[in-house]
């Protein structure tokens, strides 16, 4: 009586186990899964910010098709300018959509809060 009790225990416990074992490879796919998503959900954010400045600068170019062009030296200072501004502002927005931008951990799901290496490293 007592060794079959016993050995029903060691079965629940080796079943429990296993289930443990599956629910953190579910978890874990889960895991992966949703920053699979945010990955792609950003990147087709990305695709339509692109798109509309596209339409946008083909209809200013259209539009400006008989005035006089810009310089090159004009049009590199005014691009360099934005791109500078714009990879910090998707850093920042990256940070806050939840994604980790430091070297340590980049393109990771943050999990625990705010990371001191992203936070250092949007403050230099």
């Amino acid at each position: 009586m007592t060794r079959d009790l016993f050995d029903q225990v060691e079965r629940m416990e080796a079943v429990l186990g296993q289930m443990l074992r599956e629910t953190a490879d579910i978890k874990r796919n889960i895991k992966s899964l949703i920053e699979e998503n945010k990955r792609l959900s950003i990147e087709n954010q990305q695709l339509r910010k692109l798109l509309k400045t596209s339409a946008v600068t083909v209809r200013a170019e259209l539009a400006a098709a008989g005035l006089a062009e810009e310089t090159s030296a004009d049009r590199r200072d005014e691009e360099s300018h934005v791109h500078v501004g714009e990879g910090y502002d998707n850093l920042a927005r990256l940070y806050n959509e939840g994604f980790h931008i430091c070297n340590v951990y980049y393109g990771h799901l943050r999990t625990e809060g705010d990371c001191l290496f992203c936070l250092s490293f949007l403050h230099k």
